[in-house]
């Protein structure tokens, strides 16, 4: 662990108004022995619905102009923005098929998970930020995944791209690709972490966001994770024992991408 003397981190959150970005938020928020935690948020309503405070920016990450004051002095960055696809309207589930979804106009996974992320990152490294983690997802590996289908908004090849380029860009990186987001309750499970979307293949393939949002935490506080990428899935509540042991969980990590 760091020497207690050493000055603390400033940590960005992007994406701090969505549901793992907000939990990453508090969590750093609730150490501030350990960290000095920023948030960044897309409007001033989701700044507000997070606490409003003085650490909290507001920038639209598709305009790459926008997102300076937000990462000067910025030690290390977690990228938790994403594109959220939206069900159209008059889905009926009592009548069987599927609903259809659509990417709001300007919130593609073109606009929001490679040009949003590539400016991210782009604006991280001119501001000499040390360390970025981005938290992309499981199935990249394969280019007919059903999420892809999602709007036709082909989200995880743009998310792959976002994480080729920061793999590419000389940056200290840690790449965290969870599987299937669950709202339970985090530190009650024992964590996996895989490679190449073997996971997917198994019965563990989901995780509960509060477990992300504690992996993105932990992964700032360890050089093993540096120049990493990895899957994060977790056993059901009640098999194995709860993950506490954080360097030895990324001591198994051996991928760099």
């Amino acid at each position: 662990m760091a020497d207690s003397a050493a000055p603390r981190p400033t940590v960005l959150v992007t994406g701090a108004g969505g549901r793992t970005g907000q939990m990453v938020y508090n969590k750093l928020r609730e150490r501030p022995d350990q960290f000095v935690a920023r948030g960044l948020v897309r409007t001033e309503e989701s700044k507000q619905k997070i606490g409003g405070a003085d650490d909290v920016y507001v920038a639209d990450i598709r305009e790459a102009d926008h997102l300076g004051p937000a990462v000067q002095g910025v030690d290390a960055l977690v990228i938790l923005t994403s594109a959220s696809p939206k069900m159209k309207p008059g889905f009926d589930p009592t009548k069987g098929g599927r609903p259809e979804f659509y990417y709001e106009d300007g919130a593609y996974p073109e606009q929001v998970d490679w040009i949003g992320q590539k400016n991210q990152i782009d604006a991280a490294k001119a501001a000499g930020v040390k360390h970025i983690v981005l938290v992309g997802s499981m199935g990249g590996t394969n280019p007919n995944h059903p999420l892809n289908s999602l709007g036709n908004g082909n989200i995880l090849v743009w998310k792959r791209k976002s994480e080729q380029y920061l793999a590419d860009s000389g940056v200290p990186y840690t790449i965290i690709r969870p599987g299937g987001l669950q709202d339970k309750d985090g530190g009650v499970r024992e964590l996996i972490v895989g490679k190449d979307d073997e996971l997917l293949q198994t019965d563990t393939k989901a995780i509960p966001r509060a477990d992300v949002a504690e992996v993105c935490v932990q992964a700032l506080q360890y050089e093993e994770v540096k120049f990493k990428a990895f899957d994060l899935a977790s056993k059901p509540e009640g098999v194995g024992t709860p993950t506490k042991d954080f360097k030895a969980l990324f001591s198994q990590v051996t991928a760099r991408f």
